[in-house]
């Protein structure tokens, strides 16, 4: 049956009028239910899971470090016993004073093989004192506690400098061309911006670069004295820390901070 052009565009309306019902429905069901969204989960809760297990591990080491110094030191006083023997034979003309001169090297070797060990349990200290410091300096910068204006904070592992104004990667041609001139090479830039790193640890690295350079060496050194004479903000790392930094290197920006 065909439809007059009256009844047309009454069908029309009736579509229409339709349409924008169901539509209302469905708003007015949506907001009755909203949707649950799930909080994220805390990336602090996950850091200090990493860096509790670094500090665990660490300890293992160092106690694994005391078994062994307890085992050198062992050694050594049997090569001093061993060396006095040696000496009482070579006095009686029974041995050559090589083989003496031999006993007092092993001697030596024994005795190095402690000092090297309880270096490694002193560096081993350190590391943990680092790590634990390095937590309560990140809580403290993020309150805005810890530096003011051109505050420079030490630790045995990073130093950190708030420096005296702002600084964005638009400026970073200025340290280039200051890098440029001193050393006569490009800077080793590692990272500019945010980098698959950054990501992992989800940290906002988006106005920051790193430089592979060590902040003791001759380079590393004269980089920082040129960002703090320009109040840039870096902060410069000796030796990895869990979750903040792979290893040695120098970051020319503010903190990257967790999102």
């Amino acid at each position: 049956m065909k439809l007059t052009v009256k009844k047309k565009g009454r069908f029309k309306k009736w579509l229409v009028v339709s349409a924008l019902l169901v539509l209302c429905s469905s708003v007015v069901a949506q907001r009755k239910h909203p949707k649950k969204i799930k909080p994220q989960a805390e990336t602090s809760t996950e850091l200090s899971k990493l860096r509790d297990e670094y500090v665990k591990a660490t300890k293992d080491y160092k106690a694994s470090l005391e078994k062994l110094v307890s085992i050198y030191e062992g050694n050594v006083t049997k090569a001093e016993a061993k060396l006095a023997t040696t000496k009482q034979l070579l006095s009686e003309g029974l041995v050559a004073k090589a083989q003496v001169e031999e006993q007092e090297r092993l001697l030596e070797v024994e005795k190095g093989k402690v000092a090297d060990a309880r270096r490694q349990m002193t560096t081993a200290d350190a590391q943990i004192a680092d790590v634990l410091v390095e937590t309560e300096a990140d809580a403290q910068m993020a309150k805005n506690l810890r530096l003011a204006k051109n505050g420079l904070l030490r630790t045995t592992s990073f130093m950190r400098f708030n420096g005296t104004s702002s600084w964005s990667l638009t400026d970073a041609w200025k340290i280039q061309r200051f890098f440029s001139d001193t050393f006569n090479k490009q800077l080793p830039i590692a990272v500019f911006g945010q980098g698959a790193i950054h990501d992992r640890w989800r940290l906002d690295h988006r106005n920051a670069m790193d430089i592979q350079l060590h902040p003791d060496g001759p380079e590393g050194q004269a980089l920082l004295n040129y960002l703090q004479r320009n109040g840039i903000p870096f902060s410069a790392f000796r030796s990895a820390i869990p979750g903040t930094a792979t290893g040695p290197h120098i970051h020319i920006g503010a903190p990257s901070h967790r999102y």
